[in-house]
């Protein structure tokens, strides 16, 4: 089996839920995808780093890969350390959903890693609307960063390639929400 092959079936066994619940848009579903667990998983972890990691060698060059806490913290470590045992270290970063209540306030932990304007990878464990990937490529630039690419693990096909084209940038993904139903 191919490691794309492997991923999506631990992505199934792992991450799906046939449920209802209430998602981060507010909006209601009869599914969740909680990729955590599968990139908190030991083998999905290393596919994860492997496959996306893959994805970034193509294309615009990133010098930092990061996204939103919690969802892409477990996904921009896998890549991270993946770069670094090919040869090709790339640091991850990590956006905060408020500001760091003390020290030094920063919303981006990790940015001391990468160049001031560095272009820069911004990753999402799923992609529904696009609100919380637009939050944080917000958050990025605004800490002087260069947004080249933008990545998700999953996109549940729910609007948010849409959304995130609009603001003038194209959605990568691995998997959709097609591929993960297709043989469920």
């Amino acid at each position: 089996m191919d490691e794309r092959s492997r991923l999506l079936e631990i992505l199934r066994e792992k991450s799906y839920e046939k449920k209802k619940v209430i998602l981060t848009s507010g909006r209601e579903s009869d599914f969740y995808i909680d990729c955590r667990q599968t990139a908190l998983h030991a083998e999905g972890a290393c596919l994860i780093g492997r496959l996306m990691y893959n994805m970034l060698k193509t294309g615009k060059k990133v010098e930092g890969v990061g996204g939103p806490t919690l969802g892409a913290d477990p996904i921009v470590t896998a890549i991270s350390m993946t770069s670094y045992m090919e040869g090709n270290p790339i640091p991850a970063f990590i956006v905060r959903k408020e500001p760091k209540g003390h020290g030094t306030g920063q919303w981006i932990e990790g940015r001391k890693n990468l160049r001031e304007g560095a272009d820069v990878a911004v990753m999402e464990d799923v992609v529904t609307t696009g609100g919380s990937m637009l939050k944080a490529i917000e958050r990025v630039t605004a800490d002087g960063f260069n947004v080249v690419r933008v990545l998700s693990l999953v996109d549940r096909e729910e609007g948010g390639r849409e959304s995130i084209k609009g603001a003038g940038y194209e959605l990568e993904v691995l998997f959709t929400k097609k591929d993960i139903e297709e043989k469920i």
